[in-house]
């Protein structure tokens, strides 16, 4: 636990902000799509952000800060959370920062099972994705974080 304390008083403390945002968040955004659905909590989440654009030359900076944040916080979340509750949370920091991004998802079919994952690409290139994760995986062509129509 010590280490753990040590690692986090080490950080950045933009970065404290980000890790402890996520960590609340993430049980909320569970709970939002549980209740309400994908619709609902992204129309939810959308409501309590400001005026869309991007933070500068800082963005892509703040966006590797926030994706490795999230990571951290759904490792240590009480429940374990999905990509699309991480994406979601991911999302929702950068956009509450300024900094313009996309919700993507995606799917494929893996023999008789069909699966499904959520990224945030920013400028076309997936934020804070593993090993390429999303490549297997056939995006809709919409984004996600558009209004309906």
């Amino acid at each position: 636990m010590w280490a753990r304390l040590r690692r986090f008083n080490a950080l950045p403390r933009p970065a404290r902000g980000l890790f402890l945002r996520a960590l609340v968040l993430l049980p909320l955004v569970t709970l939002l799509l549980r209740l309400r659905g994908f619709r609902a909590a992204q129309r939810i989440l959308r409501a309590r952000l400001g005026s869309p654009g991007d933070a500068g030359a800082a963005a892509d900076d703040l966006a590797r800060s926030a994706s490795r944040m999230v990571a951290a916080a759904a490792r240590h979340a009480i429940f374990p959370a999905t990509c699309l509750e991480r994406s979601l949370v991911l999302w929702w920091l950068l956009a509450r920062r300024g900094v313009a991004s996309q919700l993507r998802i995606g799917v494929r079919k893996s023999g008789e099972t069909f699966e499904a994952h959520a990224w945030v690409e920013r400028h076309g290139a997936a934020v804070g994705e593993p090993e390429g994760t999303h490549l297997h995986y056939a995006p809709f062509a919409k984004e996600f974080t558009e209004e309906p129509t």
